[in-house]
């Protein structure tokens, strides 16, 4: 069997199990008879327990039984509900999988290029694996010379299709960089020391995505949503402290805890008419403001 094959399985197992909350092996077995990758030929105790051992080992997820029923779920499977690499490692190969598996309808599955970052990517992955510093060539938006930087890689994220890379610089700064930017990366022969105190997910805790303002507040924004709105922003919240304080049959509010950054006003004014900001005032008026220069703009153009 080809690796491929390999993790077709672990990935369906995993989903199997999860779905069920807990299930026992006869179960998975009445399933899997059911797919194309069983050939007819039931799941072995042996294979399944096998199968546990890798998954733990690729994706840190753990396989556990209930004696009390002789049923299995996942032990950790917060895991799985997190902006986590195992969630995205799942969601993704489940994906593909399922378009794998429908060849015949290619013209009539369309997906969306999310640019993977290759062998940059690969390449400050090693960086941080090995706490060396990195240069970099970079292309910033508006400038038509490149700019050198060496840096010492952090952490790596993905956020709407594009993956950046947050380090510090060798004058202390810490900086984002965005992975289509970079148009060269080398691994140096310096080494860095990763602080101790630093955590990746509560670094961009208070931020909407990859923009973080230090000397910014936390703030708390209140948001006023019509027509569909609601829907896609309980399907998608807007940030980790997002909740629904107030429903009626007209408007829905919610409430965020966040810093008010570029990026998050961008997103708002992107919404139109369906979201109204009703705290704080500040902000509102931050986005009248824009909403009137774009305007601006517009009128001087015709």
């Amino acid at each position: 069997m080809t690796i491929y094959a390999k993790f077709k399985e672990y990935i369906w197992l995993v989903n199997t199990i999860y779905e069920a909350h807990a299930i026992t092996l006869a179960e998975i077995n009445q399933r899997w008879q059911q797919t194309d990758m069983s050939q007819g030929v039931p799941l072995s105790r042996t294979t399944f327990h096998r199968h546990r051992i890798a998954i733990e080992e690729i994706f840190g997820l753990y396989i556990e039984c209930d004696k009390k029923n002789n049923k299995y779920f996942i032990g950790n499977d917060h895991i799985l509900r997190q902006d986590s690499i195992q969630n995205w490692m799942l969601s993704t190969l489940s994906v593909g999988n399922i378009v794998e598996e429908s060849q015949s309808l290619h013209h009539r599955i369309l997906l969306e290029q999310i640019p993977s970052g290759g062998k940059k990517l690969q390449l400050v992955i090693q960086a941080m694996k090995e706490n060396r510093t990195i240069a970099l060539t970079y292309h910033r938006y508006g400038k038509t010379e490149e700019s050198h930087y060496t840096l010492s890689p952090y952490c790596v994220k993905l956020f709407r299709q594009r993956w950046y890379v947050l380090g510090r610089l060798s004058n202390g700064y810490l900086s984002t960089f965005s992975f289509d930017r970079i148009k060269e990366v080398e691994l140096a022969d310096e080494k860095f020391k990763m602080p101790d105190d630093f955590d990746a997910a509560d670094f961009f805790r208070n931020s909407f995505g990859i923009l973080v303002d230090d000397k910014a507040p936390v703030q708390r924004v209140v948001l006023r949503t019509y027509g569909y709105e609601p829907y896609y922003l309980r399907d998608l919240p807007l940030h980790p402290s997002q909740r629904e304080i107030r429903s009626s049959p007209d408007f829905t509010d919610f409430e965020l805890h966040l810093k008010l950054t570029s990026d998050f006003m961008s997103k708002l004014l992107s919404r139109g008419e369906w979201i109204e900001v009703l705290e704080p005032q500040s902000l509102a008026d931050e986005l009248i403001a824009m909403h009137k220069n774009a305007i601006g703009r517009y009128e001087k153009k015709i």
